[in-house]
Parts: structure tokens; C-alpha cells; sequence
């Protein structure tokens, strides 16, 4: 009898156990970040919607920790299976929510770089012949210079000014290369025909790129845009921004994504009368500024709240875009979600499902990036990338890391 009873509990516990693990997503769970953002709205959908699963449900209590000696109230989110087993407790600021206004047209932008990209090298025509002034020096494309003897250059202007006032003596350049600095002695030489001295390098201190808005907060008007960085187009590094403006784009051209091939959309931007705001912000994550003009950018009648990257979840979503002229709302699928607990700008494996858009485009084209993404009425997130194999594929970045940088 009670090896029976034996078999039947082991049964039931078994059954239980295959219910719990098809019906709670552990690994999401686990996955999360130890701080977050979230509203009691999100609270509640994640408790209505089953997004962790059946039988996990979530709810915020305070707690008193003592940090550096003093007592001090936190906020935490548990999540509880079946309600009274905790799982997985994380500090979080419970906010009102915040209201932006939905982007969705195509950018362009216009940036001044903090230093100077290093493209390449150069020969100096000197008295003595031609020189290669950084040979063996460990001097590379994709490199920042940003100071030489302790003076910021702030445009290319500065740099023959500085090594003539210097009479061309040996010079000290601070280089940044991966977020490191690193400093180098080098010898300009005297260019003959220009009677100035030289580093011999190719420099640019400028870049410009197209993107999409992808919001305008309501309350202070900055903006975010792409859900990726403005890289220099021939080192591929992320630019360094001083300063920076936007414009109003002109859409004159489609071509249609193909497999292997990625699209793009065919921008014009003139600058002077078509600024619209400030750039002061390039990182992984996008491009941030103030929008000092409205007209023409956002819809002041389109305003969502943003949602919580915890609240994000597989199936139905739009995609914001203009490509037809007109800002219009696209079926999309979001087949991933994951729930990062470090920052990233492939936070979501997209789909697009609605036949227009892959009339118009065959899918996620460059000039797209920064696309809001909009599911069950609030804004989730923003495209960054398509699938080379797949133009109909894509990646989207979660729009709190957005905010976060904004």
C-alpha cells in the first residue's frame, strides 16, 4: 500500500512539475535586471496577461535597508508562484508612466565631432623630400584625436595652429581607441607647398547620417532617434558628438529589401530652413537631443505611454513609419522578447507581417531604424536592424534603454 501511495505522490509531483515548467518562464524570470522602471499598469499586465507565466503573479511591497550606514526605503517587485512562493524579487521605481509623442518619420542628421577621426595616413612633401611622419607609430584608423599637448581640438582647424605655435617640435597627441586613452610622441614635419607643419593624417571632423524619430518626450521635448549609433562611414566607429543638429527629411526614393541585399530609403535633407533641434547624444543605444521645432515632426494628437520591456511579450505589435508618405501603423510580429538584464540594441527578434509595407519595401530597409514599435497601445520599442538573410526580419531595442540615455 504504501509503495502505491509512493508511486502515485512521485506521479502527481511529476505532472505538477511538467504543469510549473511549461507555464512559467524561469529563464525570463531569471534573466531580468536587479533594477527597473515600471508602472502599476505594467504590474498589472504582467498579472493579467500571464506574461511570466499561469501561475506567477507579481506585486511591489517597501522594505528598509541600510545603505552605507543609513536606513533607507526601498521599493521591490516580487514574483511569487502560485502566490506564495517567491521566485524572483528586484528593486524597482514604480512611476505614473511617462507620455511621449510617436515618431515615425525619417531624420537627417548633421554632427560635429568631439576630436578628430583618424581615416587614414599621409605623406608630408618636405625640403628633404617626402616624408611619412607616423610610420611605426602605433596610430590606427577608427582612432579619436582629441588633444595634442594637453589642447582640445575641438575642429581640423586647430591642429596646424597648434603645431606652429608649438615651431613644430616634438608633439604629444592623445588618441581615444575603445573607450581608452593612449598617448603618442610624434615629429611633424614641414610641408614645403602649404608652409605649415603636419601629423600627416587623414582627419574628418564631421559625419551625417538618415534615421527615423522615434519619440518625442511630451514633457521636455527631447527626442530619441535610430535605436543605434551614428557610425563614421569609413571606420565604422560610433562618432564622438560635440554638437549636432536635425532636419526634416525629404522621402524621394524606395529601394525594396531582397535576400542578401539589404534596401534603404532614398533621403534628401537641406540644412538652414528645415532645422529642428539639437544632437548632443550618439551611443549604442541612439541619438538624443532637444526638438526646438515640432512642426512637421509629430503628430501632437499621437501621444502613448511607454511600456516596460518586462511587459513586452511574442505575438501582435505595429511598427510606425512614413514610407508612404504618411505616418501610418504596420502589422508586425515580435517573435522574441528577451528580457536583458544589460543594455542592448537587439533586445527583440521582429517580423513584418502587413502586406503594404512589404509592397513598399519588402521589409526593414536602412533609413527604418528608430521605427517605433507600438504593442497593446503603448510604445515598446524601436527597429535597429534587418536580417541580411531576411529582409522581412529584424531587430528592435526596447525603449526603456532609449529613455535611459535620453
Amino acid at each position: 500500500m504504501k509503495k502505491f501511495v509512493g508511486k502515485i505522490f512521485g506521479i502527481v509531483i511529476s505532472i505538477l512539475f511538467v504543469v510549473i515548467a511549461l507555464n512559467v518562464e524561469v529563464v525570463s524570470l531569471i534573466s531580468l535586471p536587479n533594477e527597473a522602471v515600471v508602472t502599476y499598469d505594467d504590474i498589472k499586465d504582467i498579472n493579467e496577461q500571464g506574461i511570466f507565466g499561469k501561475f506567477i503573479s507579481a506585486g511591489v511591497h517597501s522594505e528598509n535597508v541600510n545603505v552605507g550606514g543609513e536606513k533607507q526605503t526601498k521599493t521591490k517587485l516580487s514574483f511569487k508562484l502560485f502566490g506564495f512562493i517567491p521566485i524572483r524579487t528586484i528593486d524597482v521605481e514604480v512611476s505614473d508612466g511617462i507620455s511621449v509623442y510617436v515618431g515615425g518619420i525619417p531624420l537627417g542628421f548633421s554632427l560635429k565631432t568631439k576630436g578628430v577621426i583618424v581615416v587614414g595616413e599621409n605623406t608630408v612633401q618636405t625640403e628633404n623630400g617626402i616624408k611619412t611622419t607616423i610610420k611605426n607609430k602605433p596610430i590606427k584608423s577608427g582612432d579619436v584625436l582629441y588633444k595634442i599637448n594637453d589642447i582640445i581640438i575641438e575642429d581640423i582647424d586647430q591642429i596646424p595652429e597648434i603645431l606652429s605655435e608649438n615651431d613644430g617640435e616634438r608633439a604629444v597627441l592623445t588618441l581615444l581607441r575603445d573607450d581608452k586613452n593612449i598617448e603618442i610622441e610624434v615629429v611633424p614635419e614641414l610641408d614645403v607647398s602649404a608652409d605649415t607643419y603636419k601629423l600627416g593624417l587623414w582627419v574628418r571632423d564631421d559625419a551625417s547620417g538618415v534615421g527615423t524619430l522615434t519619440f518625442v518626450n511630451s514633457q521636455n521635448n527631447r527626442y530619441g532617434a535610430l535605436g543605434h549609433p551614428i557610425t563614421d562611414f569609413e571606420t565604422g566607429i560610433e562618432v564622438p558628438v560635440l554638437e549636432g543638429k536635425i532636419y526634416k527629411c525629404s522621402l524621394i526614393g524606395i529601394t525594396k529589401g531582397e535576400k542578401g541585399k539589404p534596401g534603404e530609403l532614398r533621403c534628401l535633407f537641406m540644412q538652414g530652413n528645415n532645422y529642428k533641434g539639437t544632437v548632443d547624444t550618439n551611443c549604442s543605444y541612439g541619438v538624443y537631443g532637444d526638438a526646438t521645432n515640432l512642426e512637421g515632426l509629430i503628430d501632437t494628437n499621437l501621444s502613448v505611454e511607454v511600456g516596460s520591456r518586462m511587459c513586452v511579450k511574442p505575438g501582435k505589435a505595429k511598427l510606425v513609419s512614413s514610407v508612404s508618405g504618411v505616418r501610418e501603423e504596420y502589422d508586425i510580429e515580435i517573435i522574441k522578447a528577451s528580457y536583458q538584464p544589460k543594455s542592448s540594441d537587439k533586445s527583440m527578434v521582429i517580423r513584418v507581417t502587413d502586406s503594404r509595407l512589404l509592397a513598399l519595401t519588402g521589409g526593414i530597409v536602412q533609413g527604418m531604424s528608430g521605427s517605433p514599435i507600438l504593442q497593446d497601445g503603448k510604445l515598446v520599442g524601436a527597429v535597429t536592424h534587418v536580417f541580411l538573410s531576411d529582409p522581412t526580419k529584424g531587430y528592435a531595442v526596447y525603449v526603456d534603454w532609449m529613455l535611459e540615455n535620453a
